[in-house]
């Protein structure tokens, strides 16, 4: 027991699932499921664009830009909780500590603004077919994308910094699987009233402006699509969204749940499980989202399998299977 500020501790305890021995073993594996899953898929989509010279389009860019931060924050996340896990350790460093709170907010706040701005990206590819490559050119894409982690990296920072300057008294264990900056305030014995309105403020920012703005993109993409006479037309149009829309829902749904939701419902033990989801399940789905519902990726997938030796013997086998099947 102890009283101080937060710079004055060396070393935390995280609780995580201790308290429920079968659950905690339950989740270790499902974790590390989904952390290789979400290494696998996001590095093979990074890699299917940068290779495949079809797909170096704005689109794409963005996408890739959203599997470097998922790969990372769920890293961030994740890697300790599991290194923790396998050698029986509960404990992190101050360092450790300030570092992994830092980076999966900055990542958090960065994906909803580069969320947001993907929907622009699809408001102009649908209403401005013809001016799209004018408007979203190479140097606004590097402007937006870099506007996005600036962002993020800036407005956590400022968070971070405030956080820091609290007195913390009592103990140094979290009650959580991860140095999370709510599960951190639970810590503190002084007033926050301050700090935690200045986390509304960014959080209304980086949360339900960007979701305000994905629903104004979407419902000028809406009203554009119904205007389009062909069938085929529309569903094209609205299947270039789907995935976007798709990963949107389970990325904001979460993330207002987690932290916006009423003081009156404050549930350590559902925060956690919130933040498995926030953190792991929804980093894994992106790139299956985006591959399954998209025929350029899989073309581009069956382009660089075609190039490689060991692919096409892949494709034959794969090809086999389905005849089989059918039959």
């Amino acid at each position: 027991m102890f009283q101080g500020n937060l710079t004055s501790v060396t070393v935390f305890f995280l609780l995580g699932f201790s308290h429920y021995p079968k659950v905690e073993v339950i989740v270790f594996v499902l974790c590390l499921l989904m952390y290789l899953i979400t290494l696998l898929g996001n590095i093979i989509l990074i890699s299917i664009t940068i290779l495949d010279s079809y797909l170096h389009k704005p689109m794409y860019f963005f996408l890739s830009n959203l599997s470097f931060l998922d790969i990372w924050y769920t890293s961030s996340a994740f890697t300790p909780m599991l290194t923790n896990f396998v050698t029986g350790e509960n404990t992190i460093s101050f360092v450790g500590c300030v570092a992994q709170m830092y980076f999966s907010l900055a990542m958090g706040a960065t994906e909803c603004v580069l969320l947001s701005l993907m929907a622009y990206d699809r408001y102009v590819a649908i209403c401005n077919p013809l001016r799209y490559p004018i408007i979203m050119n190479k140097k606004v894409c590097l402007q937006i994308a870099a506007g996005s982690w600036l962002t993020g990296y800036l407005t956590t920072l400022v968070e971070t910094v405030f956080v820091l300057q609290l007195s913390l008294c009592g103990h140094n264990t979290i009650n959580h699987f991860a140095c999370e900056i709510l599960a951190v305030l639970k810590l503190v014995c002084v007033d926050t009233s301050m700090v935690e309105l200045l986390m509304l403020v960014i959080t209304t920012l980086i949360l339900p402006m960007p979701v305000l703005l994905i629903c104004i993109s979407y419902a000028f993409i809406l009203s554009n699509i119904l205007r389009i006479s062909s069938v085929g037309g529309r569903s094209k149009a609205f299947s270039t969204c789907a995935a976007h829309l798709t990963v949107v829902v389970l990325f904001f749904g979460t993330a207002l749940s987690m932290y916006l939701k009423p003081s009156a419902v404050d549930s350590q033990e559902i925060d956690k499980f919130i933040a498995l989801v926030y953190g792991g399940l929804t980093p894994m789905l992106n790139p299956i989202i985006y591959s399954l519902r998209n025929k350029e990726v899989k073309a581009a997938m069956k382009r660089l399998l075609i190039r490689n030796p060991f692919g096409t013997v892949l494709i034959s086998v794969l090809n086999n299977i389905r005849a089989s099947t059918l039959i």
